[in-house]
């Protein structure tokens, strides 16, 4: 006689399958790995110097001849990509710096491979770290006020970006927002040679007060005004989509959203949309909550970062540019 279950019995039990450890792994839908980490570093001019980024506890403002043990520490932890942005001695209205042979970020990317031939260097496009003002490109008057001269950066960003492949980078990020910013990169990219070296574009960046520590540590805070009107609005979500597509068209290798923790509802439109290789920027302010409440006590750091970078994977981003990176491949490696 065939087993008949007691009235009410539940035949369907998902607690069966959260039991053990191995069973609950085995059937995870969602897997964090170390594969998915990009670390980004930020390169300061000077020499000796790891000076730690107050409000971003255990990040580094760094000089070249401190760079490679930082890459080299990396690399032994399995992260298999760094997001390079650099601070350089001098700045000026048009970013000039960014644009030198040897500026600060062209030499860091020598370094960094030197460091570690195996990591992918990927290099951020932008001039708010170069420019006095903080702006990303130089300015112009436009119908009463300043802003940032669009068509006239679009030469600049292509021109730093045949210098960061000049000098070795793997990747180029441009993160500007700047209209046309992927085809005119493109297009310069090729004119020189570069056919193979992908854009991975900031295409989806909002206009975000979770940059604060960022602007800090890269000390590109704008002398006046802000960035909305060029970074998207926080309340927008099919601009989004447009925006990705814009790049796309355009020639972008791969997308990013950032940030990524108040936006996980963006990475899964965008992936949904497009199914190409998404990026989620897990960003400063993100980082800096973590730390202040962990370091009181509140939180424990460890479940709250890989819950959270667990979270943007499970919203659909192929990789996680985090400050957490070495932390989390500890974490990993330990199980």
């Amino acid at each position: 006689m065939p087993f008949q279950p007691a009235t009410g019995y539940p035949l369907h039990r998902p607690r069966r399958l959260r039991g053990h450890p191995a069973l609950r792994g085995m059937v995870a839908e969602t897997r964090l790995a170390v594969d998915d980490l990009i670390y980004p570093l930020f390169v300061y001019h000077g020499k000796d110097l790891r000076r730690e980024i107050p409000s971003m506890p255990g990040q580094y403002q760094l000089s070249l001849d401190r760079l490679g043990d930082e890459v080299a520490a990396a690399a032994e932890l399995g992260i298999p990509a760094i997001l390079l942005f650099g601070i350089p001695d001098h700045k000026d209205p048009r970013g000039s710096a960014a644009l030198r042979e040897d500026g600060i970020v062209q030499q860091a990317i020598g370094v960094a491979s030197r460091a570690a031939p195996s990591m992918l260097v990927i290099t951020d496009l932008c001039f708010c770290e170069y420019t006095d003002h903080g702006h990303c490109g130089p300015l112009a008057e436009s119908r009463g006020r300043t802003d940032v001269d669009n068509d006239a950066t679009l030469p600049l960003l292509a021109e730093q970006a045949v210098s960061h492949a000049q000098a070795g980078a793997d990747v180029i990020a441009p993160s500007g927002m700047m209209d046309g910013m992927v085809q005119a990169i493109r297009r310069g990219l090729d004119g020189f040679g570069f056919l193979d070296v992908p854009i991975l574009s900031y295409a989806v960046k909002y206009a975000s007060a979770y940059y604060g520590p960022f602007r800090e540590a890269a000390e590109s805070a704008p002398s006046f005004g802000d960035r909305r009107s060029y970074q998207m609005d926080p309340a927008n979500t099919d601009e989004a989509l447009r925006e990705a597509a814009l790049d796309l068209a355009e020639g972008a290798d791969m997308i990013m959203v950032k940030p990524a923790l108040a936006y996980l509802d963006i990475i899964r439109r965008v992936k949904d949309e497009f199914r190409v290789p998404t990026a989620a920027y897990n960003v400063s302010g993100e980082y800096a909550m973590v730390k202040a409440a962990a370091a009181r006590g509140w939180i424990d750091e460890r479940r709250i970062v890989l819950e959270t970078l667990t979270g943007m994977r499970r919203a659909g981003a192929d990789m996680i540019l985090t400050y957490h990176a070495p932390d989390v491949a500890r974490w990993l490696r330990q199980g």
